[in-house]
């Protein structure tokens, strides 16, 4: 008698089923099927057991000891559910052998296809476990600085080569070592296939180091049509959700083999740069009249600047003699360098201007668009919103006040002032006219 017939034997003896097996006894097919039946239900029945019963009384005895901690909750269990489905294949795997009458190839098959489940089975369990890992690190303060997720794909990667390796293994009846030595000479190939992944890993350590990316920043890659703010770092790319809501991704070696600006330092020094420039009109700058001089006088932010810089060119002047009552040698007050210093001192007192950060009000070289007066400072609020309403509510003062000191904007012009010059000569006629 074969090994297959004598472990049944022991069997049917155990369990008394000797009389059923004499009953059956004319169909020699009729035991072999019974017993596989009886197999795949004792799988479904230690199945059932360990998901329906154990689970979820170890659900209960967690969610309990959760409540007596004081915890708010317990994460989702992936990983036990999963090691659950290797009961049912251990269970196949044992029985299989007891059942006579099977070919020994089949037997063979079953045991290493139960083997190859249960090395998937512990593969995707490490995998959800992982996941789990990463999910309690994002939960700490400083887990956007410096997060973990590359590293944890990397990892996947590696257990779910081998398992598959370990499967391929075990369905062809080698070991896995004959297995890994014939792979060795084709390494040059997976190095070519893995070389994305290889780049991205390295990439990956690298931002993880040096923190030049974290989740959270607003980075601005035109290269990649990404403008906005970081919502995920993986091993191969970084996902950024653009300001008008639609999702880039970009290679995560990009971040190192190309430039791109981080915004982070402007959010994490406290002010937001204005860098814009007033426009002003070369022919309406000029010395200021002693009256014109008198009235700014009263301007409270000039008050102290004017007192100044008269006594200044005053004994300037007075230097030079009697060559310094002709206006053409003497130093006056112009209207612009006014302006100039009523911007700066109305920016120096602003509420919204950060005044620990560069601040300067400075002419650039004129132009065909006239001469630019460029404000650069930095307001104390960051917020997009909040910084343009700030620098709108900037030069709205300055464009309005403009004309107490007797400047003009410079702008191109348009159609009303053609017309308004076409009908000048109309209008000249027509007054000749009246007279």
């Amino acid at each position: 008698m074969d090994l297959g017939v004598s472990k049944a034997g022991d069997w049917t003896s155990v369990i008394g089923l000797h009389g059923l097996r004499e009953l059956l006894a004319p169909w020699p097919w009729a035991w072999p099927a019974l017993l596989l039946v009886l197999l795949v239900l004792a799988a479904a029945i230690a199945n059932f057991v360990t998901k329906r019963i154990l689970l979820r009384g170890l659900r209960r005895l967690l969610a309990m000891l959760a409540s007596q901690a004081g915890k708010q909750g317990i994460a989702d269990m992936r990983v036990i559910p999963r090691l659950a489905n290797v009961v049912p294949a251990m269970v196949i795997s044992s029985g299989i052998g007891w059942i006579p009458g099977l070919p020994p190839a089949l037997v063979a098959f079953v045991h290493g296809a139960c083997q190859a489940w249960v090395v998937l089975t512990l593969a995707l369990a490490v995998s959800h476990a992982l996941d789990a890992v990463n999910e309690l690190y994002e939960r700490r303060p400083d887990a956007r600085n410096k997060p973990i997720k590359g590293y944890l794909q990397v990892a996947k990667i590696v257990i779910f080569a081998l398992a598959g390796l370990s499967i391929v293994a075990t369905l062809a009846g080698v070991k896995l070592l004959h297995l890994l030595t014939g792979l060795g000479a084709a390494t040059a190939v997976l190095m070519l296939v893995f070389q994305d992944t290889l780049l991205s890993l390295v990439a990956s350590v690298q931002i993880s180091g040096d923190g030049r990316v974290r989740i959270g920043d607003w980075i601005e890659m035109p290269s990649q049509n990404a403008d906005g703010d970081v919502i995920d770092i993986a091993l191969h790319t970084v996902t950024v959700q653009n300001w008008d809501k639609t999702v880039t991704t970009i290679p995560t070696k990009k971040l190192i083999s190309e430039s791109f600006k981080n915004w982070r330092g402007m959010q994490e020094a406290g002010g937001r740069r204005i860098k814009r420039a007033l426009y002003l009109d070369q022919s309406s700058v000029r010395f200021l009249e002693p009256e014109e001089r008198q009235r700014l006088g009263r301007f409270v932010l000039l008050r102290e600047y004017l007192a100044q810089k008269e006594r200044e060119l005053a004994e300037w002047n007075a230097g030079l003699g009697e060559d310094g009552q002709l206006p053409f040698n003497a130093r006056r007050i112009t209207n612009l360098g006014t302006f100039r210093a009523y911007v700066e001192r109305y920016l120096r007192r602003h509420p919204n201007v950060h005044q620990d950060m560069t601040l300067l009000v400075r002419q650039l070289q004129p132009g065909a668009d006239g001469i630019p007066l460029e404000i650069y400072c930095f307001t104390n609020d960051t917020r997009w919103a909040v910084y343009e309403g700030i620098q709108s509510d900037i030069f709205d003062h300055l464009l309005a006040i403009l004309p107490e000191f007797g400047l003009r904007v410079f702008q191109q012009p348009g159609g009303a002032d053609f017309r308004a010059l076409a009908a000048v000569p109309q209008r000249v006629e027509e007054a000749t006219a009246r007279d």
